[in-house]
């Protein structure tokens, strides 16, 4: 029987455990899924307070910004899992997982959203407010739609890097895949070999496809830009002659 850390040994072992792995990834996918509706919903209502002209609004998504950016996402989870209990807020680890996971991302889908809404002509929402659309409706309507289509590929990159960062939830025992292999390896054999090679493997199924998507969609939309840009341009010289 070989010692390696590759042996066929821990191989088998690992794949007599698959059930392990399989329930850390269930937890880490619901975490996600959870988290990334959560940056969404966050993202949206803080990327509008940034591009309204109301200046409470605009500095309360500056501060969220701002602090959940410049702070580690390790220290926050540790801070909601370590302090909130003194002061008798508790929370299971995986409300804590998505929760926190979330509000980071949102910060950062929250600036994704006001630079699709600032990459909008301006007139088309002086268009919409001179039909008597208010800025709610106006952002319902003309803006968002347009937006979407705009922030869909950094959205997708926001995706990835929050189905990642879940990994930071072994620190306080998620349960999730992360932690789930580094327990089982670390459980009498010291397979750790095998375990981070399947781990990483399962998450690089979960982020490679949502990867090339936004590749594929970004390289799209600047080759649907450069048509439309040689259209006008024929247009120009059209009616120049």
């Amino acid at each position: 029987m070989g010692s390696g850390p590759f042996a066929l040994w821990r191989w088998e072992r690992l794949f007599s455990d698959y059930r392990v792995f399989a329930e850390g990834l269930l937890v880490t996918l619901s975490v996600a899924v959870l988290a990334l509706l959560l940056a969404l919903a966050l993202g949206v209502v803080l990327g509008i307070f940034s591009t309204s002209g109301v200046k409470p609004l605009k500095a309360i998504a500056r501060v969220y910004v701002e602090f959940f950016q410049n702070t580690p996402l390790v220290v926050q989870i540790f801070f909601v899992f370590n302090a909130l209990p003194k002061i008798g807020i508790m929370l299971d680890v995986f409300s804590i997982g998505f929760l926190v996971i979330g509000m980071y991302h949102g910060a950062y889908v929250a600036e994704v959203v006001r630079s699709g809404i600032q990459s909008i002509p301006k007139g088309q929402t002086e268009a919409s407010r001179s039909q008597g659309f208010t800025y709610i409706q106006t952002m319902r309507y003309v803006i968002l739609p347009q937006t979407i289509q705009i922030i869909l590929p950094p959205l997708t990159n926001q995706a990835v890097n929050l189905i990642k960062n879940t990994s930071t939830l072994a620190v306080i025992a998620g349960g999730d895949l992360m932690y789930r292999s580094d327990s089982w390896a670390s459980n009498g054999t010291l397979s750790y070999g095998p375990a981070y090679v399947v781990t990483g493997i399962l998450y690089f199924i979960l982020c490679f496809p949502l990867a090339t998507f936004a590749r594929r969609y970004e390289e799209k939309l600047k080759s649907r830009d450069i048509t439309t840009s040689k259209e006008i341009a024929v247009m120009e010289e059209v009616i120049e002659c």
